[in-house]
């Protein structure tokens, strides 16, 4: 018989709480050995057959908010709910398969209990243990071990899970390797995911098209392998039709090998995740849909795979790119920008949205800078960037502003061609960043107004992986910043 988990976290200087009417919880905490100092944040002590049934075996877990809890407020006491709930659920999750079903006292703040509580029962595994194991041949996924409620249902727990369960999405898409989630798997997972959602609509364009429409820079950097390229597009329509969109763009390299610039050995299965872009923007859209926030979203997301095949791009190449400026090729590993650069310049004049972020594992000079703590963004927009900023707090999906300036422009023109897609080692990000300026229609102010578009691009190269365990979130792909897109649009669609 598996048992229920309760999950209460506790002020260790004044131990209360009214979450389970039949629970002394003041009188149980008093048996926890005390030492010179409160326990520190996230410290979890489990007690068996507690509270007592009639039928079953239930367990507490009482999980210590540390001795500064009453000091806090706003972001700082969000996280430190996410922290103790985390540190708790990771605690009931290594009793191992007695325990399914979960109940969490949220009270403190039902939003972020629900996020923690999601992204830390979050595992990926390709192993073939037991009749829960991942079946590449048919796409079924294993079902959720634990299973979470609050002891006080809210609206704000059932966001909070939204959130959760959308950036867990990018994290299993992220994960997945490339022989798995080829860029029509891609496509053929999200269809699946969204299938059923009010408003959308998903358009999957071919080669063919993106020929069409004059993407050379995209198609050439798939010139390396058999695997057909694929342009992603969903529209989400949550506000009236004459509605200015908003746009988010991902990168989607399912497999980056550098191309002929080949990377090395050590550690390039790792770029199974170059498509994290792609894979937050999606996710980010299936929260904003599922939650029915009143706006318009256009994702656009290019997909395909950079090999070095016997037509790859070669060092010295040069192509025009759909707005028709030409692109010096001075190393194949910088093919993100490449891919890029057509989609920005298509979503931007195509659609005509009033914000357009695009998301990007981009460049390793972006892990050397910001490490994993923040995401980088490059803005053109200092309103932009200030609600980014705002929402990346409130999640705790942080970002960092970057410069984009003209300064580092000698770095990228200074070749036979309009751009070139390298600048050197100094100030890698920045200049990446500016590339993909060159192709974003809309940012330029005119006759001394605002600029009609407002643009972001942020860099998530270092962000993309956790190398080391947080209290709700394991080592390998974070799927970030899919909650901070999120919230920024919530945000958004309120003013």
């Amino acid at each position: 018989m598996s048992s229920t988990a309760f999950i209460i976290p506790v002020d260790p200087k004044a131990p209360s709480s009214k979450a389970v009417p039949s629970l002394n919880l003041a009188k149980l905490w008093s048996t926890v050995p005390a030492g010179s100092k409160p326990p520190k944040v996230g410290a979890t002590r489990i007690f068996y057959n507690t509270p007592e049934e009639k039928e079953g075996s239930n367990l507490t877990a009482l999980t210590s908010l540390g001795d500064s809890f009453g000091s806090k407020s706003g972001d700082s006491k969000r996280e430190l709910v996410r922290k103790v709930v985390g540190s708790a659920v990771k605690a009931v999750k290594d009793l191992g398969e007695g325990v399914k079903e979960v109940a969490v006292d949220a009270s403190l703040d039902p939003h972020a209990a629900a996020v923690a509580a999601n992204l830390s029962a979050y595992k990926f595994s390709l192993k073939t243990e037991g009749s829960a194991s991942y079946k590449p041949e048919t796409g079924n996924y294993p079902p959720e071990k634990l299973s979470f409620h609050p002891l006080a249902g809210s609206k704000d727990w059932d966001s909070g899970a939204i959130y959760a369960k959308a950036q867990n999405f990018a994290r299993t898409l992220m994960e997945l390797p490339a022989n798995i989630l080829t860029p029509t798997a891609f496509t053929e997972r999200v269809k699946t995911e969204f299938a059923g959602i009010p408003n959308v609509e998903i358009i999957v364009r071919d080669e063919a098209w993106a020929q069409e429409k004059g993407m050379r820079t995209f198609l050439s950097v798939t010139k390396g392998t058999d695997e057909p390229a694929k342009f992603l597009e969903i529209h989400y329509n949550g506000a009236s039709k004459d509605s200015q969109p908003l746009a988010f763009v991902g990168k989607g390299i399912t497999f980056d090998s550098g191309g002929i610039s080949l990377k090395p050995a050590a550690g390039m299965k790792l770029m199974r995740g170059d498509m994290g872009g792609a894979a937050t923007v999606v996710s980010a859209a299936l929260a904003i849909a599922q939650l029915q926030l009143p706006v318009n979203l256009i994702v656009a997301t290019p997909l395909c795979e950079n090999l070095p095949g016997p037509s790859a791009n070669k060092p010295g190449d040069i192509i025009y790119a759909m707005n028709g400026k030409s692109v010096e090729i001075d190393n194949t590993d910088a093919e993100g920008r490449l891919i890029l650069s057509d989609a920005l310049y298509y979503v931007s004049t195509t659609y005509k949205p009033h914000t357009l972020i695009d998301v990007a594992t981009l460049t390793g000079a972006m892990v050397i800078a910001l490490g994993e703590a923040f995401s980088g963004v490059f803005s053109t927009s200092d309103s932009l960037w200030q609600e980014l900023y705002a929402a990346g707090e409130v999640e705790y999906d942080r970002f960092w502003r970057m410069p984009l300036d003209d300064e580092f422009g000698p770095q990228i023109h200074s070749s036979n061609a309009d751009l070139c897609n390298t600048g050197g080692r100094p100030a890698g990000s920045c200049t990446a960043a500016l590339f993909l300026k060159a192709f974003v229609e809309g940012i330029e102010a005119k006759d001394g107004g605002e600029a009609p578009l407002r643009w972001a691009h942020l860099d998530i190269a270092g962000s993309m992986e956790a190398t080391r365990p947080t209290p709700y979130q394991e080592k390998g792909m974070t799927g970030r910043p899919t909650r901070a897109l999120i919230e920024f649009v919530r945000r958004s669609s309120q003013q």
